[in-house]
């Protein structure tokens, strides 16, 4: 089955083609972060303003590159939720479109489970069980999954996801959009023990909480003034150092209390190579293996949604009477 991938879930309008075995064809994101970066964050109007000139295009892109056409694609995938529902709409629309027109099945993903998927396109052999953490700009999540569409909350943020920390970090120190690059840019060089920021909610509760991290920063750059040069770099790497301390430990704790030997990090945040260094570190010195996606599958991509799609697809899933989009899609809304 060759598969049709398309992702508008927030600020990043993507397209993808898998193969009939499902390898990776083209994977073509086209960004937005030039429109957001003088807000500091997303703003949703402009985002699905951006949608709607650059999804077409985007299609045409991710088909040419995979040297095939409309025509040569057995189904269709696209993410439906959770997300900003205006950039969501987008993308629904059109694979929707696309799929009547053509006579094709389409299936609309969860967002989050597509993250978890993300590995698979690299790792076919992964497997299940594992615990799957999903950490990005709106998303902070534990999962224990058990197969596709087979996934058990474990644990979530109560306010601020990681990304979003990152994202007010950056604002506060007049560090630029996205914020997490920009933090782990600044970091280099810097002591991340030279300031003490709070570990939130610590003990073995599968919850996080990263609002008050944020508030402890603003604090510091209230009473100390925005740092520079080297008193900068050890903010941004202690800060830096409090999320990832935080994602590792109670990653590592669900694993173990899960009975899991397998963990896989998915999502934007899981690009930050502190985090990669610190959680393979820690999992190899507690007899756990820990899959993290190639760095191009971390951020939002169609390929995941492809991939995800494809599983759904080949079971007879075709959700062309009712394909909506849900912007607080629940984690568990699809199954096989």
């Amino acid at each position: 089955m060759r598969v049709l991938g398309i992702e508008s879930s927030c600020d990043e309008c993507a397209a993808a083609v898998l193969d009939e075995a499902g390898r990776l064809l083209s994977s073509v994101v086209s960004s937005q972060i030039p429109i957001h970066a003088p807000y500091g964050g997303v703003v949703p109007e402009l985002a699905s303003r951006d949608h709607l000139r650059r999804i077409l295009p985007t299609i045409r892109e991710a088909l040419s590159r995979a040297g095939c056409t409309l025509r040569d694609i057995d189904g269709l995938g696209v993410t439906r939720g959770p997300g900003l529902i205006g950039s969501l709409l987008v993308g629904v629309v059109a694979a929707r479109t696309l799929s009547l027109v053509l006579e094709r099945p389409v299936v609309g993903v969860n967002h989050l489970e597509a993250h978890l998927h993300a590995a698979f396109l690299e790792r076919p052999d992964l497997g299940y069980p594992h615990l799957g953490l999903v950490v990005s700009g709106g998303h902070t999540s534990l999962f224990r999954v058990d197969g596709v569409g087979k996934l058990k909350l474990i644990g979530q943020t109560r306010d601020d996801a990681a990304g979003e920390a990152f994202d007010k970090a950056a604002k506060l120190l007049g560090l630029g959009y996205p914020g997490g690059v920009a933090i782990q840019s600044a970091a280099a060089g810097g002591d991340p023990q030279a300031l003490c920021f709070p570990r939130p909610l610590p003990g073995k509760r599968p919850e996080f909480s990263f609002s008050g991290l944020k508030t402890s920063l603003a604090v510091h750059v209230k009473r100390h003034g925005v740092p520079a040069g080297q008193a900068l770099a050890d903010v941004a790497a202690s800060f830096q150092e409090a999320v990832v301390d935080t994602l590792v430990k109670k990653t590592l704790a669900a694993a173990r209390r899960e009975k899991l030997s397998r963990v896989v990090v998915a999502g934007g945040v899981a690009a930050n190579q502190r985090l990669r260094t610190v959680m393979q570190e820690r999992g190899r010195s507690e007899e756990l293996e820990v899959v993290f996606p190639s760095l191009s599958l971390c951020t939002d991509n169609a390929a995941m949604v492809a991939a995800l799609a494809r599983q759904y697809l080949l079971a007879g899933r075709d959700d062309r009477a009712d394909l909506d989009a849900d912007a607080s899609l629940s984690w568990n809304a699809g199954s096989i």
